[in-house]
């Protein structure tokens, strides 16, 4: 493959962009060689600098549930910035997808929005110790809630990709008050109640674990965690950044029937273009300036470019057979790879929750962040980059979700195991 131009755009990029990137798995460093620099994308593709061709399973890390481009969204940003990017005020967008936010997810009775997933958060638990007078919170080992400093404790992502343990410069005082559990370990949550009875604020939870690779919850989980936190009147916070609109039309909560008391959204709800947002109970979000005490600002949050990409891809998401038809595609594609693996001589798991697949390089189930930490990220690496010479851009990272959208056809679905099939052969020789 050639990535020439990709190669010495790497090399100039790393002259003024810390690592050459603006986001670190971009660098490859996990899985090794050049990233390529990608020029425009179609569909379920994308093409680089050097005008390679590859089926893309990143989707800009979830959001673009609709494949790269698609005319209805395209159309109507076209539109909408010929009237104006941004203006620092209100408009009718706005209100008008904070209503089908609201209608889809009945628990956000109120919402609002921000520019990312950190953002969103980030200010729901600055909301929640406000409401509850409480200062810790309780976050699960491999979660990841984006880069505040009082969530970069055994972070997943890319800290586990880069098995970093947290970061530099967040003070002490910062990551005191954030205890972590295992996902799936109710007796653990159980454990730090009892030792703090008075002093949890909220629990904050991706419901499908999806950033140390794809871990679906046990069946008592989640309901468990609603008990504890109504029972301690501490809050339950759903981040739904990965799993809103991509599991299902109301998220994750709608599949489990679990309400939580804040929810955080992001990716999906932009189109593809920089977003977040948070919203619960009436009662709880009334506390967010200035209806209330409880500050949180930005220029550019509800911008009408974002609110138009949302307000479109909320629309075609919500007609019939949507989600039946993306549902079809990953378990053809997850068949497709239990029949490659299963005649090999290799560790393997395959993980998969709606629209989300992960391989672990590891044959221990996938419960929480310990039974997948231990997965061989040397041989994933070999492997990402058969599958990249093959035209397939993997998820450059273990312990990251591969996301399927409404572009990608049958052919391409065939393609991706036949060529995952032979990289697995070539592996195991």
């Amino acid at each position: 493959m050639n990535l020439e131009r990709s190669q010495k755009l790497f090399e100039e990029a790393q002259k003024y962009l810390p690592g050459g990137v603006d986001s670190p798995v971009r660098a490859f460093k996990a899985v090794g060689g050049t990233p390529p620099f990608i020029a425009r994308g179609q569909g379920s593709r994308i093409y680089d600098e050097d005008g390679n061709e590859f089926i893309d399973y990143v989707c800009s890390w979830g959001p673009l549930i609709l494949g790269h481009a698609h005319p209805e969204v395209v159309g109507a940003l076209k539109q909408v910035a010929e009237r104006g990017t941004s203006f620092g005020a209100p408009t009718e967008l706005e209100v008008t997808l904070a209503k089908m936010i609201s209608s889809a997810i009945p628990s956000m009775e109120m919402v609002r929005f921000v520019n990312s997933g950190t953002e969103a958060t980030m200010t729901a638990l600055r909301l929640a110790r406000a409401f509850t007078g409480r200062d810790k919170v309780v976050k699960f080992a491999g979660g990841y809630h984006g880069h505040a400093d009082g969530l970069l404790v055994k972070g997943g992502s890319g800290l586990a990709t880069l098995s970093l343990p947290g970061s530099p410069g967040v003070p002490p005082s910062y990551a005191q008050n954030t205890l972590v559990a295992p996902y799936n370990h109710t007796e653990a949550v159980a454990g730090l109640f009892e030792r703090y009875p008075e002093e949890i604020a909220a629990v904050i939870v991706e419901p499908v674990a999806a950033n140390m690779g794809v871990v679906p919850p046990q069946p008592d989980f989640l309901p468990s965690l609603r008990k504890l936190t109504s029972e301690s009147g501490a809050l339950l916070i759903f981040d739904e950044v990965i799993t809103g609109f991509r599991v299902a039309y109301g998220g994750a909560q709608a599949i489990y029937d679990v309400t939580p008391d804040l929810t955080c959204l992001g990716k999906i709800i932009g189109g593809g273009l920089p977003v977040g947002a948070y919203g619960g109970r009436r009662e709880i979000m009334e506390m967010m300036a200035p209806s209330g005490p409880v500050y949180q600002a930005g220029t550019l949050s509800g911008n009408p470019l974002a609110m138009t990409a949302g307000i479109e891809t909320l629309k075609i998401l919500r007609q019939p057979g949507v989600y039946k038809k993306l549902e079809r595609a990953t378990s053809h594609l997850e068949e497709g790879i239990r029949e490659a693996i299963s005649s090999l001589n290799l560790k393997l798991n395959v993980s998969r929750f709606a629209s989300l697949l992960t391989i672990f390089f590891t044959d221990r189930p996938a419960l929480d962040y310990d039974s997948v930490s231990g997965a061989d990220t040397a041989l994933f690496g070999r492997f990402f980059q058969l599958l990249l010479s093959e035209g397939i851009y993997w998820p450059p990272s273990q312990f990251e979700a591969a996301f399927v959208s409404l572009a990608h056809s049958d052919e391409d679905i065939q393609r991706t195991v036949e060529a995952i099939g032979r990289a697995l052969k070539q592996l195991q020789s």
